[in-house]
């Protein structure tokens, strides 16, 4: 077997594990010298491999000897999707304006479906950490990357209110993708104070439409903020 394909008989290992639940989130994996032996592949081959899972968000390596050593199972696949994007964005294969797009449809259906959930302790746990991100992005000391930080947490917890794990952990990876182009957009901006007072009007509209369960309201709203933003940055 090639040596730049032998890491793959791991990777498929490991996908009849977790789908039999022989090996769950949490565990360790076999050594590298057990995992080269079972497989017949050079350890080399199985370096490669706990990188690439460790790329996919699926593993987190430890150096050294003892009981925290070796890669241990996790699981954030956010982290992998949000690279690739990252990257396709840079190489402008994925254009910023389909990726705004896509970003609408996420967030305004998130939105009707989240009004139509019943309420729970969780829902309302979410909308108490949305409006205390608000509050703390209100002061007009903080950071602008701070700013930045926490309007992703927000839109991502807005989001997650429509009770679907794929489209959140889609929602977190387009956040974690753009914000580059965000940060160079701000930076090119004269009046960043003005167009932060801006956005924080906008998010409490979103929040309320949000909080009161009119969906269409907070759709709405969502549609305009998020073209507003990104429409800072187009020539005029």
């Amino acid at each position: 077997m090639p040596a730049h394909r032998a890491y793959t008989v791991i990777l498929a290992w490991l996908e009849d594990q977790l789908r039999s639940g022989a090996v769950k989130v949490g565990d360790k994996l076999p050594g590298e010298r057990q995992l080269a032996e079972q497989f017949g592949i050079s350890r080399a081959s199985v370096r490669e491999a706990v990188r690439v899972l460790d790329a996919m968000g699926l593993v987190r390596s430890a150096t050294g000897s003892g009981p925290t050593a070796g890669a241990v199972l996790i699981s954030e696949p956010s982290v992998a999707l949000a690279w690739a994007l990252r990257m396709h964005i840079a190489t402008r294969a994925l254009p910023i304006g389909d990726i705004v797009q896509a970003r609408l449809l996420l967030e305004t259906q998130s939105a009707l479906e989240s009004a139509a959930r019943p309420d729970s302790p969780d829902r309302q746990a979410v909308l108490g950490e949305a409006s205390r991100l608000l509050d703390e992005m209100d002061a007009p000391e903080l950071p602008a990357d701070q700013f930045h930080a926490s309007d992703a947490q927000f839109h991502i917890l807005l989001t997650s209110l429509a009770g679907n794990l794929v489209v959140e952990t889609m929602m977190a990876s387009l956040r974690e993708a753009t914000i580059g182009y965000v940060q160079e957009t701000v930076s090119g901006l004269d009046s960043w104070p003005e167009v932060s007072c801006t956005l924080q009007g906008q998010h409490r509209v979103i929040l309320q439409a949000v909080q009161e369960r009119r969906g269409q309201d907070a759709a709405e709203a969502l549609r305009e903020h998020i073209t507003w933003f990104f429409g800072l940055s187009e020539p005029h």
